[in-house]
């Protein structure tokens, strides 16, 4: 399993991690790049997709109001994962706590079977015992009524 993770940490590479956005908020970065477009400084992306061909012909402003439709849309899908996220933690934990109780329950089962069994040994030996003094108390018997006869 840590080869898995290895692997998913490094194809993970360059893109944003919950982790890697403390401190990150949404909210200053659209402002700055609505200020931006005030000022009329047009970021230098030609080559980005975010936005289709056909935007080249939109007006600033409905490329401004299709950029927010995307976002939200992207928060969303983020607002999904997140969710998502939380959910398999959750359920992560429950299984852990799962496991634990039924690993204790396997100690506990393992101690009782260890002590039955120790028991039964013991038991075995009284029976062979008492079966032992039972053949000599037959013997005798036998060697009795013979006498007695």
């Amino acid at each position: 399993s840590s080869k898995i993770r290895n692997m998913e940490v490094q194809s993970a590479d360059g893109i944003a991690v919950l982790e890697d956005c403390i401190g990150f908020s949404l909210t200053k970065t659209i402002s700055k790049v609505e200020e931006k477009l005030k000022k009329g400084v047009l970021p230098d992306c030609q080559d980005d997709d975010i936005i289709p061909r056909a935007g080249n012909e939109m007006g600033t402003e409905a490329q401004i109001r299709f950029l927010k439709a995307k976002l939200r849309v992207t928060q969303e899908d983020l607002a999904n994962v997140v969710f998502e996220c939380r959910k398999k933690d959750d359920e992560n934990q429950n299984l852990e706590t799962r496991l634990k109780d039924t690993e204790e329950e396997n100690t506990r089962l393992q101690r009782t079977i260890s002590l039955q069994q120790s028991q039964t040994e013991k038991y075995k030996m009284l029976s062979q015992e008492a079966n032992k003094k039972t053949e000599e108390l037959q013997q005798e018997v036998t060697a009795l009524e013979k006498v007695l006869q």
